[in-house]
């Protein structure tokens, strides 16, 4: 059977847009019709068409975390994998993600795991995701590898809120700023400049340096914006076709200051969360390694932690694997070795990622701290210098008027 989507109307000409289950589209029409539905669009819901109408819109990690949370629970009940998805698509708070999550229950009644089928439903889905999904079908623990999953993506959910209600007021104050100088520029100066021009005046440095400026700066930000668009469209497209260029960003990433550390201990604890789940079901360091690293998110680590894996072949230790991969937490070594010589390495890893988790959520508040700081003296000086602009023609008429 296939989910097919639709949209129509039914018997008395009302519209009518849902999700039909069928065994092609012949039959999908004939259902529709028996139950007085005239379908106007009709569409397989992980067909193309379904795909590119969905492309654009969003799939947020508060819509996943409820759908993992929600599968984990069923899946610890004893529901299987297919029937669980089929009570998912029933709930209402998943309205929005219902033909995804329809085209990802036919996937996987096709035979595809749930870590590819949830990856091939949107491209939010991250590689931290999709690694945790496979830990779980690899080990046979699927609700905790989905609950440990839905644990994260909840906390960096409360960090993200929590940082967008802190930059909420300086960016509503310097977008009112923006708008009220953009108003001044285009309209109020230039009926001084040619109030001044009437009375053979001349107008102040700064208040030229404004005119002049705020037209090519407003011309440099459409230009800008319209570059922007086109040049980050060309250069996703490259990112995902060229694994090179993939690793030297993520390579240059990490050396940014404040931004590199904060991606490193993000990269860092991704990684240790699932090596400790795949050592913690019984996977082997060869199997595990690599795909913590793809789990980072990071080209740089995950090129690393394949190529540093190879040597354990040979005898490589895993701290002398820890240390080898360059983009993680120097740290991280130190805990590894600890828990190897205590014989508790889940229990060291589990504490490694909290320390990495604290340390992350405190270069993210930093940062947004110091954004917000830069916002606020940025447009400060922008209100200083348009006031500026505006008071000294006056104050200089005022000289010329005077005797």
């Amino acid at each position: 059977m296939t989910t097919f989507e639709y949209k129509g109307y039914d018997a008395a000409g009302r519209a009518r847009s849902g999700l039909i289950e069928a065994a092609d589209m012949k039959d999908a029409r004939k259902r529709l019709a028996a139950g007085g539905i005239l379908p106007e669009i009709l569409q397989a819901a992980g067909g193309p068409a379904s795909r590119r109408a969905a492309k654009a819109a969003a799939f947020p990690a508060d819509i996943r975390t409820m759908f993992y949370r929600e599968l984990a629970a069923l899946l610890g009940s004893g529901v299987a994998l297919v029937p669980a998805l089929d009570v998912i698509l029933q709930a209402p708070e998943l309205d929005r993600a219902r033909t995804r999550l329809a085209a990802v229950r036919d996937h996987v009644r096709e035979g595809r795991p749930l870590s590819a089928a949830m990856a091939g439903a949107s491209a939010q889905v991250t590689p931290f995701e999709q690694a945790v999904m496979e830990v779980g079908e690899r080990t046979g623990g699927m609700n905790e590898a989905l609950d440990r999953l839905a644990a994260f993506l909840e906390e960096q959910e409360k960090l993200r809120e929590k940082l967008m209600t802190a930059l909420l007021y300086p960016c509503v104050v310097v977008s009112l700023a923006v708008v009220i100088g953009g108003l001044v520029l285009v309209f109020m100066l230039p009926m001084v400049q040619r109030l001044f021009a009437e009375t053979n005046l001349k107008l102040p440095l700064l208040t030229q340096v404004m005119l002049t400026g705020g037209r090519a700066f407003g011309a440099f930000l459409l230009l800008l914006a319209a570059g922007a668009v086109g040049g980050v469209s060309w250069f996703r497209r490259r990112l995902r076709a060229d694994e090179a260029l993939r690793i030297r960003v993520d390579r240059r990433l990490f050396a940014i200051p404040l931004v590199g550390g904060g991606w490193r201990d993000l990269t860092s604890l991704r990684f240790v969360r699932v090596l400790g789940l795949l050592l913690e079901r019984g996977v082997g360091l060869i199997e595990s390694v690599p795909m913590a690293g793809r789990a980072s998110g990071s080209a740089w680590l995950a090129a690393c932690a394949k190529r540093e894996t190879a040597a354990m072949g040979e005898g490589k230790s895993l701290v002398e694997v820890i240390r080898g991969i360059r983009p993680l937490h120097p740290s991280l070594a130190a805990w590894v070795q600890a828990g190897e010589a205590g014989g508790n390495l889940t229990g060291l890893l589990d504490n490694a990622a909290q320390r990495f988790q604290q340390s992350w959520d405190r270069l993210a508040s930093r940062g947004m701290m110091l954004l917000e700081i830069a916002m606020t003296l940025g447009i400060g000086l922008f209100v200083t210098l348009i006031a500026l602009a505006v008071l000294l023609p006056v104050l200089q008429m005022n000289k010329g008027i005077v005797p």
